[in-house]
């Protein structure tokens, strides 16, 4: 994994805006037509995708999360669309598009309650309900969901084969320095209903088992791997009531030693992790605070961690670095430009942001990245703006801090 040793480099969390082409594509393909010549039709875009990451001054590039599935503009259930091109074991739930509700079954015992039931959407409950409110709420309705009831096997191998290939040759042929695949994480494939294994825990497990080759592809090919897991952090809003936070990070430690059961023997520098409170555009009032969690963030065996840094929840928490000492070794990638505001950051202000993360943890182990994914979130022309913003404003950082 790249560091930045006579500069700030630069990133992003992964998903990209898809072109209409790519989007009429997928759409014919989940309405079961066809189109042929898809792959190629694939390939060229992550190349295209690529070269314009170069453009805006992206350094460690990534292919927009293209082999994922996305029928529209935005798609907020690609990720979850997707989990069905990779595992076996899973059913569609025509009763429930957000997961089955699990039950406490003692005191102390932190369980996860359905999507629609998160407190943040719970104390905004108008806001949610407004469709003129601007947040993605996914609706009141029942619709189809995954579940699972059977036994979890990984059934990914030519889509992630596909996804290394159209990255690797894209790499090649552009000169860039380095590329990154995202993979969901364990902790984030099991926010699912379970009707198949006996435990909490044992599901888990049965996810990191499963997800596991496909993390091997990705690193087999030389890219960088990126594991996306919002349930590290995001899950304490969907725990009603609110968990204390010695039970929550019980909670969430199985899910931590379960990605690196599945990360074991894979080398660290490698790997790096994003941590974030989810994506969609909400007040994000309950979000878990980073100091209680980064802790936790830091035992995930990675050697970069990427974490949300911009947005107007979280911006005041680099001050978390001036009391936890970053290991030997590692790199943060802090987002400095956010998805949630159509506003194009001021070059000025991402260089701020990056300067009071290397004055914290050294300008050798810092990336300037996104918060999260900027496809679906903003238009296209305003996410592309985003990130040469980024990429300015560590120009702009890079020459203060090697001046």
């Amino acid at each position: 994994m790249l560091r930045s040793t006579d500069r700030i480099l630069t990133t992003h969390a992964g998903s990209l805006p898809r072109t209409p082409e790519l989007i009429a594509a997928n759409a014919a393909r989940a309405a079961g037509e066809g189109p042929e010549g898809f792959e190629d039709l694939l390939r060229e875009q992550v190349a295209g995708v690529v070269r314009r990451q170069l453009d805006a001054g992206i350094t460690v590039v990534g292919d927009g999360e293209y082999g994922k599935a996305m029928s529209s503009p935005v798609d907020y259930g690609a990720w979850w669309s997707y989990s069905f091109q990779r595992l076996g074991g899973l059913e569609l739930d025509l009763e429930g598009r957000w997961a089955v509700d699990q039950v406490a079954a003692a005191p102390g015992d932190v369980r996860l309650t359905g999507f629609l039931h998160r407190r943040d959407r719970q104390r905004f409950a108008e806001a949610y309900a407004d469709p003129a409110s601007g947040i993605f709420s996914g609706g009141d309705d029942p619709a189809p969901f995954p579940k699972c009831t059977g036994p979890l096997t990984y059934t990914g191998h030519d889509a992630v084969a596909a996804d290394v290939a159209n990255l690797r040759a894209a790499v090649d042929s552009t000169g860039a320095a380095e590329g990154f695949i995202t993979a969901l994480s364990p902790g984030s494939a099991s926010r699912i209903a379970n009707e198949h294994y006996a435990s909490d825990e044992e599901f888990v497990y049965a996810c990191a088992d499963a997800l596991r080759p496909e993390y091997e592809a990705i690193i087999d090919a030389g890219l960088v791997l990126q594991i996306d897991d919002p349930s590290v952090a995001e899950n304490f809003d969907q725990i009603d009531p609110e968990p204390s936070i010695e039970d929550y990070v019980r909670f969430t430690r199985v899910r931590v030693e379960a990605l690196n059961h599945a990360l074991r023997g894979l080398p660290e520098d490698r790997i790096r992790f994003h941590l974030c409170w989810g994506s969609w555009h909400g007040p994000h009032t309950t979000d878990l605070p980073m100091a209680d969690i980064v802790t936790t963030m830091l035992e995930v065996n990675a050697g970069g961690y990427t974490f949300e840094a911009a947005n107007a929840r979280h911006e005041h928490e680099f001050t978390v670095w001036d009391d936890v000492a970053l290991p030997d070794g590692k790199v943060i990638i802090p987002g400095v430009v956010g998805h949630a505001t159509n506003v194009v950051e001021h070059p000025q202000l991402v260089a701020q942001r990056i300067q009071r993360f290397a004055e914290r943890v050294g300008r050798e182990n810092v990336l300037a990245s996104t918060d999260c994914g900027l496809g679906g979130r903003v238009h296209p022309q305003i996410a592309w703006a985003k990130l040469e913003a980024l990429s300015a404003g560590a120009r702009i950082a890079s020459e203060r801090l090697w001046r």
